[in-house]
């Protein structure tokens, strides 16, 4: 006879959910499982969540809570669920994501298929020439603080599965577990770090911002990328009063306004006259501000424009310390390569999108880096120049060896 649950969930959709969280690279939780120790049983594992996921058995174990530096100084919470928890989680996503992902609006970029951050940069970044301000929003700890009731209701208008409801649930209520092993429960939130957090994060948003900006305030275009917007006004005036009216609708729904980091924000340039303080935001790991800028027939001007920010300028050169190459001598320099070129790539693929020049000055700091590995490897090589020599001739015969050599930045060579 065959086993009848109460729940009608797919095998295959318990295997590929194990897919994407195994791609995906993630850390172990609590129990301290990682995803090579749960493949020593893989079939037997993945039996036991569908069993336990399709008879209603299944309970999340708590969050592990990890507390990261922000660049801006203080912590955020990061929580960690198991690797079971993780496949728990792409089950439901991979249901649940359908059903609601198609009423999403265009300018909601974070978190989402076929969405970026750089799309949303390169609208922001037009729509800043066609309207003069901007209002920069910031939402308070939004993955802490959203409310279990209204993202409950929420759910329930896009699925009608009872085990989509139970599971939503039970991970909402998911205790975090703190480094010292203390349990503490949760009450609002949902973990910053869990796979189904996004999506519940975009749909409060939608309800909360986005739709809320489509019927309300027609005329002005917007973009959001998880927590993070910006809003395009005709007026000073009319930035003042969406904000006000943002205020309290964040306040509604148990948000709040991030008011240090919220701001009105002039967009000058070469044909906006008038003076106003603020006339510079960050969106994305990008800084909008008047800049200098060429047109087609040579002629020099001021344009509002997008370029990597100090702060991530910042974060890049304090990653790139924090790889202690100097110490790294028993490594050759292709191994070097081999160790760290995906992230160079990443940061060139990111933050050259848009002024590029603004970026070459974390790729030298690159080279200098690799230079002091030259200085301390080869005794021949200790000065500078010798070292910036050697370099500069490996990085001319082979520019592939590193991302940023490829894009043009090299050592000096003689």
């Amino acid at each position: 006879m065959q086993e009848t649950k109460p729940f009608n969930i797919s095998k295959r959709a318990v295997i590929m959910a194990y897919e994407k969280v195994k791609a995906n690279k993630g850390t172990y939780g609590v129990d301290e499982q990682s995803i090579e120790d749960f493949e020593k049983k893989l079939n037997n594992n993945l039996y036991k969540i569908w069993n336990r996921m399709s008879s209603g058995s299944y309970f999340p174990k708590p969050v592990k809570a990890v507390a990261l530096p922000k660049k801006n100084g203080g912590t955020r919470i990061l929580g960690i669920p198991t690797v079971e928890d993780r496949i728990a989680q792409m089950v439901v996503k991979l249901y649940f994501e359908p059903q609601v992902e198609p009423m999403f609006y265009d300018d909601s970029y974070g978190y989402r298929p076929n969405k970026s951050a750089i799309q949303a940069l390169e609208v922001t970044r037009k729509r800043c020439w066609r309207k003069d301000w901007v209002l920069e929003f910031d939402i308070k700890g939004l993955f802490d603080n959203i409310r279990h009731d209204i993202l409950m209701e929420m759910v329930r208008k896009h699925t009608n599965e009872e085990w989509i409801i139970l599971y939503i649930q039970r991970w909402l209520a998911a205790p975090f577990q703190m480094e010292d092993g203390t349990i503490i429960p949760r009450t609002s939130g949902t973990p910053q770090g869990g796979v189904i957090s996004p999506v519940l994060a975009n749909l409060f948003l939608h309800y909360v911002f986005d739709d809320f900006m489509v019927k309300k305030f027609k005329t002005i275009p917007w973009a959001r990328y998880a927590d993070d917007g910006v809003a395009h006004c005709v007026s000073l005036k009319q930035a003042e009063y969406l904000q006000r009216r943002l205020q309290e609708r964040f306040e509604q729904y148990g948000l709040q306004l991030n008011l240090e980091k919220t701001m009105i924000v002039y967009c000058k340039d070469d044909d906006r006259k008038g003076n106003y303080p603020n006339i510079t935001f960050d969106f994305l790991g990008y800084t909008f501000k008047p800049r200098g800028a060429k047109n087609k027939y040579g002629k020099y001007f001021t344009n509002f424009l997008p370029a990597i920010a100090e702060k991530a300028k910042k974060a890049i050169r304090k990653e790139v310390r924090g790889w202690k190459l100097q110490l790294k001598v028993d490594k050759d320099l292709w191994d070097i390569a081999n160790m760290f070129n995906k992230r160079i790539v990443g940061w060139i693929n990111y933050y050259t999108h848009f002024y590029k020049s603004e970026m070459y000055g974390v790729l030298r700091y690159i080279n200098g880096c690799l230079v002091k590995w030259v200085r301390r490897k080869y005794k021949k090589r200790k000065h500078r120049r010798k070292a910036e020599y050697w370099l500069g001739s490996i990085a001319l015969r082979d520019r592939n060896l590193f991302a940023h050599w490829k894009f043009g930045i090299l050592p000096i060579a003689g």
